[in-house]
Protein backbone atom coordinates (compact mmCIF):
# COMPACT_ATOMS: atom_id res chain seq x y z
CA UNK A 1 0.00 0.00 0.00
CA UNK A 2 1.35 3.42 -0.91
CA UNK A 3 0.75 6.70 0.84
CA UNK A 4 -1.50 7.76 -2.04
CA UNK A 5 -4.08 5.21 -0.95
CA UNK A 6 -4.66 7.11 2.27
CA UNK A 7 -7.39 9.76 2.42
CA UNK A 8 -6.02 13.31 2.37
CA UNK A 9 -2.62 12.25 1.03
CA UNK A 10 -1.15 14.59 -1.56
CA UNK A 11 -1.49 13.59 -5.20
CA UNK A 12 2.19 14.24 -5.90
CA UNK A 13 5.25 13.80 -3.77
CA UNK A 14 5.81 17.56 -3.60
CA UNK A 15 2.22 18.75 -3.01
CA UNK A 16 2.45 18.48 0.75
CA UNK A 17 3.47 21.07 3.27
CA UNK A 18 6.12 23.39 1.96
CA UNK A 19 5.33 22.72 -1.70
CA UNK A 20 4.90 26.44 -2.42
CA UNK A 21 8.35 27.22 -1.02
CA UNK A 22 9.88 24.26 -2.86
CA UNK A 23 8.41 25.52 -6.14
CA UNK A 24 9.90 28.97 -5.43
CA UNK A 25 13.33 27.58 -4.62
CA UNK A 26 13.36 25.50 -7.81
CA UNK A 27 12.52 28.61 -9.82
CA UNK A 28 15.17 30.65 -8.01
CA UNK A 29 17.77 27.94 -8.57
CA UNK A 30 17.03 27.91 -12.28
CA UNK A 31 17.24 31.70 -12.40
CA UNK A 32 20.57 31.71 -10.57
CA UNK A 33 22.09 29.06 -12.83
CA UNK A 34 20.96 30.84 -15.99
CA UNK A 35 22.12 34.24 -14.71
CA UNK A 36 25.54 32.94 -13.70
CA UNK A 37 26.04 31.06 -16.96
CA UNK A 38 24.92 33.91 -19.23
CA UNK A 39 26.92 36.51 -17.30
CA UNK A 40 30.01 34.29 -17.47
CA UNK A 41 29.61 33.81 -21.23
CA UNK A 42 28.91 37.49 -21.73
CA UNK A 43 31.90 38.52 -19.63
CA UNK A 44 34.37 36.13 -21.26
CA UNK A 45 33.20 36.59 -24.85
CA UNK A 46 32.16 40.22 -24.99
CA UNK A 47 33.74 42.29 -22.26
CA UNK A 48 37.23 40.83 -22.22
CA UNK A 49 37.56 40.98 -25.98
CA UNK A 50 36.19 44.47 -26.59
CA UNK A 51 37.17 46.20 -23.37
CA UNK A 52 40.85 45.68 -24.18
CA UNK A 53 40.33 47.49 -27.49
CA UNK A 54 38.86 50.58 -25.79
CA UNK A 55 35.28 49.78 -26.78
CA UNK A 56 33.83 50.86 -23.44
CA UNK A 57 35.22 54.39 -23.34
CA UNK A 58 32.13 56.02 -24.87
CA UNK A 59 28.56 55.85 -23.60
CA UNK A 60 27.46 54.08 -26.79
CA UNK A 61 30.20 51.50 -26.36
CA UNK A 62 29.18 50.82 -22.77
CA UNK A 63 25.55 50.60 -23.81
CA UNK A 64 26.23 48.10 -26.59
CA UNK A 65 28.93 46.04 -24.87
CA UNK A 66 27.82 46.05 -21.24
CA UNK A 67 24.25 47.20 -20.60
CA UNK A 68 22.32 45.56 -23.45
CA UNK A 69 24.01 42.15 -22.98
CA UNK A 70 23.29 42.47 -19.24
CA UNK A 71 19.62 43.10 -20.06
CA UNK A 72 19.57 39.91 -22.12
CA UNK A 73 21.13 37.98 -19.22
CA UNK A 74 18.52 39.32 -16.78
CA UNK A 75 15.70 38.57 -19.21
CA UNK A 76 16.88 34.99 -19.71
CA UNK A 77 17.19 34.52 -15.96
CA UNK A 78 13.68 35.83 -15.29
CA UNK A 79 12.28 33.74 -18.15
CA UNK A 80 13.95 30.56 -16.90
CA UNK A 81 12.69 31.10 -13.37
CA UNK A 82 9.19 31.65 -14.70
CA UNK A 83 9.30 28.51 -16.82
CA UNK A 84 10.45 26.34 -13.93
CA UNK A 85 7.87 27.72 -11.48
CA UNK A 86 5.31 24.97 -11.69
CA UNK A 87 1.52 24.94 -11.62
CA UNK A 88 -0.64 25.52 -9.63
CA UNK A 89 1.60 28.10 -7.95
CA UNK A 90 2.44 29.88 -11.19
CA UNK A 91 -1.21 30.82 -11.73
CA UNK A 92 -1.23 33.23 -8.79
CA UNK A 93 0.33 36.56 -9.75
CA UNK A 94 2.03 37.36 -6.44
CA UNK A 95 3.95 34.12 -5.96
CA UNK A 96 4.80 33.94 -9.65
CA UNK A 97 6.18 37.48 -9.63
CA UNK A 98 8.25 36.55 -6.58
CA UNK A 99 9.59 33.51 -8.42
CA UNK A 100 10.43 35.47 -11.58
CA UNK A 101 11.85 38.67 -10.11
CA UNK A 102 13.66 37.57 -6.94
CA UNK A 103 16.93 36.51 -8.59
CA UNK A 104 17.42 39.63 -10.75
CA UNK A 105 16.50 41.90 -7.83
CA UNK A 106 18.87 40.08 -5.49
CA UNK A 107 21.64 40.24 -8.10
CA UNK A 108 21.08 44.00 -8.46
CA UNK A 109 21.20 44.49 -4.68
CA UNK A 110 24.40 42.45 -4.47
CA UNK A 111 25.92 44.39 -7.35
CA UNK A 112 25.16 47.72 -5.68
CA UNK A 113 26.40 46.50 -2.30
CA UNK A 114 29.71 45.29 -3.71
CA UNK A 115 30.53 48.51 -5.53
CA UNK A 116 33.24 50.18 -3.56
CA UNK A 117 33.01 53.81 -2.59
CA UNK A 118 30.54 56.19 -4.18
CA UNK A 119 28.87 54.53 -7.20
CA UNK A 120 28.62 56.62 -10.35
CA UNK A 121 25.18 57.97 -11.18
CA UNK A 122 25.37 56.58 -14.72
CA UNK A 123 26.16 53.11 -13.42
CA UNK A 124 23.30 53.06 -10.93
CA UNK A 125 20.78 54.49 -13.40
CA UNK A 126 21.81 52.23 -16.26
CA UNK A 127 21.92 49.10 -14.11
CA UNK A 128 18.44 49.95 -12.80
CA UNK A 129 17.19 50.47 -16.36
CA UNK A 130 18.80 47.17 -17.38
CA UNK A 131 17.11 45.46 -14.46
CA UNK A 132 13.69 46.88 -15.36
CA UNK A 133 14.06 46.10 -19.07
CA UNK A 134 15.31 42.56 -18.42
CA UNK A 135 12.62 41.76 -15.86
CA UNK A 136 9.82 43.03 -18.09
CA UNK A 137 11.20 41.14 -21.09
CA UNK A 138 11.59 37.89 -19.13
CA UNK A 139 8.12 38.22 -17.58
CA UNK A 140 6.60 38.95 -21.00
CA UNK A 141 8.36 35.98 -22.60
CA UNK A 142 7.06 33.73 -19.85
CA UNK A 143 3.52 35.06 -20.29
CA UNK A 144 3.68 34.62 -24.06
CA UNK A 145 4.75 31.00 -23.67
CA UNK A 146 2.01 30.40 -21.13
CA UNK A 147 -0.57 31.29 -23.77
CA UNK A 148 0.66 28.50 -26.11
Amino acid sequence: MTRYDHPGAPARYDDGRGARFLALTKAWAAGIVVLLFTEYVQFTLVREQFAAEGGTESFTGRLLLIHLPDAVCVALSAWAAGRVHRPPFRYRTGPHLLAVLAVPLAAQALNLALQGGEPAAEGVLMSSAVLALGCVAGWAADLLQEGD
